[in-house]
């Protein structure tokens, strides 16, 4: 009779083992006593599967910027970190014998995705073309496209597109992925095309954009400015496409990827004059931890990466993430909505009032892992766990940006300045 139990048992997991990969929520629950490292990476594959898989386009690859159903902007720097995390997760799935077809599903999720973003490049070579030739924001590669077509969403009056370290993020990522063993560039056209955004990136130390943040200058008034974080990771993608074949280990001379070591020098040079600033407006930026840490890691003198971040935490840490910089006026209850750009002398009015992002938290627990500081880990673990909340499939999700509370508002620089409340409904953009 026991054994007949057991027969059957046996006969249940087979089939669960076969069915499809493809389905979300069916192969998440599945519990190996023998296996621990395969029940911690088949939760993580329910959290990416749950949170950023079942959101990728079928046709393109990209990743919305929002998960509600209307929305239908891609914008190249998400869409890039979703598909690292994809990537991530396949690269640990490499450990396992028998992974049920997860490694390739996470691989070609991240390949359908870094393609998707060539896609829309290549089909704007042209511009290419006039960049080289006029560095000027009304002649740069877009960096948003619609989700499923990866048409052109909005004109050159209407965004700020000209941001180097999203085609830098790019190329570190495509670098960094054919390294891994994932064949993502497949001809001659392809490889003449990131040849030619090399050369663009190249020219990043004396080339003003609008950064991370789509606003230029910290007052908000539509002018570029030479930004630390921009030059940083333009720095950290020459070093790491410079002689790279693009190929992987079936490549040939010609598909192998020059960089001018002048422009790479003058990038150094530029990046070690600006920091620890970010720019001429912003004594310091939350965007240069994506620079001086993972995943560019852009800075080599040791004494001035820890005097960058010490700033940064000195100057923007708060109880609920970071700022992403001071007087920072997005999602404040002072901004006026109607407005794109701020009137001179504005930003006073966001004096103490910032939102502070707990993402920035995420970004400190990965530099103490990658540099071996478990005090620094565990520092910011304390400080995530209380705002952390569940979703209704049970995955852990750090909430939006805080907020401070806007009848606040007006005596922010008094009373109100470490006071902080989340918005009601804006878990559910989380979701």
């Amino acid at each position: 009779m026991a054994a007949s139990v057991a027969a059957t048992a046996r006969a249940h997991r087979k089939v669960l083992r076969v069915g499809s990969i493809y389905e979300p929520l069916k192969l998440s629950n599945l519990k190996r006593e023998d296996e621990p490292l395969w029940e911690k990476l088949d939760r993580y594959y329910n959290a990416v599967k749950t949170t950023i898989l079942n959101y990728q386009s079928p046709t393109t690859g990209l990743f919305p910027v929002n998960t509600c159903s209307t929305c239908k902007e891609a914008k190249v720097r998400d869409s890039l970190y979703c598909a690292a995390g994809a990537w991530a997760l396949a690269m640990a799935y490499r450990r396992i014998d028998d992974d049920m077809g997860r490694t390739h599903e996470l691989e070609h999720s991240a390949i359908k995705c870094m393609r998707g973003i060539l896609y829309c490049y290549m089909r704007q070579a042209d511009k290419v073309e006039q960049f080289k030739q006029d560095p000027s924001p009304s002649k740069c590669l877009h960096s948003v496209f619609h989700v499923d077509t990866g048409d052109e969403v909005h004109s050159y009056s209407d965004y700020h597109h000209l941001q180097i370290d999203a085609v830098s993020l790019f190329l570190l990522y495509l670098v960094e992925m054919i390294c891994s063993g994932l064949q993502i560039i497949y001809n001659t056209d392809e490889v003449s095309f990131i040849q030619n955004l090399v050369f663009c990136v190249e020219r990043a130390y004396r080339v003003p954009d609008y950064g991370m943040w789509e606003r230029g200058s910290k007052y908000n008034n539509g002018s570029t400015e030479l930004h630390s974080s921009s030059v940083g990771l333009a720095k950290a993608a020459l070093e790491a496409i410079n002689g790279f074949n693009l190929f992987g280990n079936q490549g040939c001379s010609w598909s192998v990827i020059f960089v001018d070591l002048d422009a790479h020098n003058r990038n150094r040079q530029t990046l070690s004059s600006l920091l620890p600033r970010e720019s001429r407006s912003h004594n310091t930026d939350a965007a240069l931890l994506p620079t001086i840490s993972y995943p560019a890691f852009a800075v080599d003198d040791d004494a001035l990466y820890s005097q960058t971040l010490d700033k940064i935490v000195r100057k923007l840490r708060g109880r609920y993430g970071f700022k992403r910089f001071l007087r920072d006026g997005y999602r404040t209850a002072n901004e006026d909505k109607n407005r794109r750009y701020y009137k001179p002398a504005e930003m006073k009015l966001f004096d103490g009032i910032e939102c502070e992002f707990p993402i920035f938290f995420i970004y400190m627990m990965i530099d103490g892992v990658f540099r071996g500081n478990d005090a620094q880990v565990k520092e910011y673990q304390d400080l995530l766990e209380p705002i952390v909340f569940q979703s209704y499939e049970g995955l852990r999700h750090a909430p939006p940006p805080a907020a401070a509370s806007s009848h606040c508002s007006h005596d922010a620089r008094t009373n109100c300045r470490r006071s902080r409340e989340w918005a009601a409904n804006c878990r559910r953009v989380i979701l």
